[in-house]
This record gives C-alpha cells, structure tokens and sequence, in this order.
C-alpha cells in the first residue's frame, strides 16, 4: 500500500522511527541494519511493507528496495512472521542472510534467535532457487531503474500469470524482436502468446 514514507525524522530507537510526512506521524518498525544505516540525519526515506491483521496494521521500514525485497521473501515462507524476519534482519546484515542462502550455510542462518534447524533448512530451501536467479546485486538495485523486461515481467505476473511461463515469453519475445521493445509492446507482444 506504501511504497515508501518521506519525511523528517523525529524520533528513532533501535526498534522504530517516527517520520513526520504531510504533518501525520508514522510509526515505523525497523530493522538494526536499517537503524544504523539511518546515521544522524534529519530527514530520511524509508522503503515501507503494511502488515495488516484483525487487530492491528504495522509499518515496517527499510533503508533500501534491497532489504525489503530480502524481507519479503523471508515472510513468504511458513512460520517466519514479520517480526521473525526483522529479527533475522537484525542479527546480521541482509547481504550475510542473502549469501548463506545462496551458498546453503545453514549454520550461519541457525544462530539467528528464534531460527532452529529445520527453519534454517526451510528458508534455504524455498529461497535458495530465488535468489540465484535474482542475482547477487538485488540488494543494492532500485526498483525505478528496472529494465523493460523487469517491468513487463512484474505487470505480467502482477496480472495473475505463473512467473516461469511469463519469463519464458519474454525472453522469446525479447530475443526476437532484439529488445527493441517498450515495455508495453513487449507485454503486448507476450499476452499474445500467453
């Protein structure tokens, strides 16, 4: 519902910031890595993700699309919450958390409090494959300078089509047309063959 909150920093802990934007203040829960990120500035940007239940609606916020993209997949797998994934964001930095997956290092992501074995096991298992193909800079990338094939692939998928078959069409179409396309042809051009 947010993408991100911009505005003066009134107040920060270790565990959230208020940020002032439009005269409403918004509480913000944040990682350690965000917190030590934020420095002593005055005015800040965070990238945000709504938590929203029966009782409550939480604001979580991150320094970069990176850490908010790696805490989403955290929070896709069964049994790790939002709160789990901040922990897990707080204990050691997203590129730590994103390389142990990668490489399968199940004992640096077990000495994470609140992670036990077979979690640890889980979240390698279901995001090994993931963060493989995203590649390792998606923790530095912002989403405003996705490529055509990026964004086409995100609306497809956003529409309701299976992520695999869309990026195969997409790298069909991309490959021959040249990737002289925009990225309404290319979304076009891959609805056809969908």
């Amino acid at each position: 519902m947010y993408a991100y909150i911009d505005g003066k920093l009134t107040f920060k802990s270790a565990a959230f910031v208020v940020i002032d934007a439009g005269g409403v203040g918004y509480h913000i829960n944040i990682s350690l890595n965000t917190y030590s990120k934020l420095g002593d500035v005055e005015r800040c940007k965070l990238f945000t993700w709504l938590h929203v239940k029966e009782d409550a609606h939480t604001l979580y916020g991150f320094i970069d699309e990176g850490e908010r993209r790696l805490f989403l997949h955290l929070i896709s797998i069964s049994g790790i919450g939002p709160n789990t994934a901040r922990m897990m964001l707080s204990s050691i930095t997203p590129e730590e958390i994103q390389n142990a997956i990668i490489s399968g290092n199940v004992a640096l992501i077990q000495r994470i409090k609140g992670i036990g074995p077979k979690s640890a096991q889980r979240v390698i298992l279901e995001l090994q494959d993931k963060l493989k193909k995203e590649g390792p800079d998606t923790l530095s990338t912002v989403p405003l300078n996705k490529t055509v094939r990026e964004e086409a692939l995100a609306a497809l998928v956003m529409l309701g089509f299976a992520r695999n078959a869309a990026e195969k069409v997409i790298d069909h179409e991309v490959n021959r047309n040249n990737s002289d396309l925009t990225v309404e042809q290319l979304i076009k051009s891959a609805l056809k063959s969908l």
